[in-house]
């Protein structure tokens, strides 16, 4: 493969991650969030690879770093194609089937690009320290963000009554019993952290103000 044919993989490469900056975050859209700019994957992506360096910086995590922010980087790419579909759009072993077959297309130009999907798998398998550390950043990445648009007054509780997430029991009586739209929230994802630092972290989000 000669040079020219590489530069034109990168482009093509490039050009379809940067589709994932106009995909808004579905989860954003089902409550429709009221702001003039909400969170795209790709700021997503972003925001949860920065929260990865705090953790790890604050809480002396043993693990690879370097490991943990190319698996964020592209735990999304099956989104360029399927979109950001949720547990109410389609069941787990569904998107993870699509998935697969949407990240083989995305990487199918590119040179030795197993290692990319054989990451992803990690991450989607959450069987190492990395995975886990990961899944749990990208986790705690939408749970804050929910604690910021809360606090932005971005979510009107009144316009709620066809939110599928409501049909839930278990997550209704979440959102029935606690005060907030952002601590009903953060209680309904706590259940998935077996971390005690994100724990706290969740906790500590529950009890204050993060915009001061």
């Amino acid at each position: 493969m000669n040079n020219m044919n590489r530069c034109e993989n990168v482009l093509k490469f490039y050009v379809l991650c940067n589709k994932l900056k106009d995909v808004v975050r579905t989860g954003w859209k089902v409550w429709e969030v009221e702001k003039e700019r909400v969170e795209s994957v790709a700021e997503h992506i972003y925001g949860v690879q920065m929260l990865a360096i705090a953790m790890y910086k604050e809480f002396n995590y043993d693990l690879d770093l370097e490991k943990v922010l190319y698996m964020l980087a592209v735990h999304e790419l099956e989104e360029i194609v399927i979109g950001d579909l949720t547990r109410f759009d389609i069941s787990s072993s569904e998107k993870r089937e699509k998935g697969k077959k949407a990240v083989s297309e995305i990487l199918s130009n590119l040179v030795n690009s197993s290692d990319i999907e054989n990451l992803i798998e990690e991450f989607e398998c959450r069987e190492t320290k990395e995975a886990l550390f990961a899944y749990h950043c990208d986790k705690m990445e939408c749970d804050i963000q929910a604690k910021l648009y809360d606090e932005k007054n971005c979510v009107d509780y009144e316009k709620q009554l066809n939110n599928p997430i409501l049909g839930d029991e278990r997550l209704l009586k979440i959102f029935t019993l606690e005060k907030s739209w952002s601590g009903a929230w953060l209680e309904s994802d706590r259940s998935l952290y077996k971390d005690n630092n994100f724990i706290e972290l969740l906790e500590y989000l529950k009890e204050n103000s993060i915009l001061k």
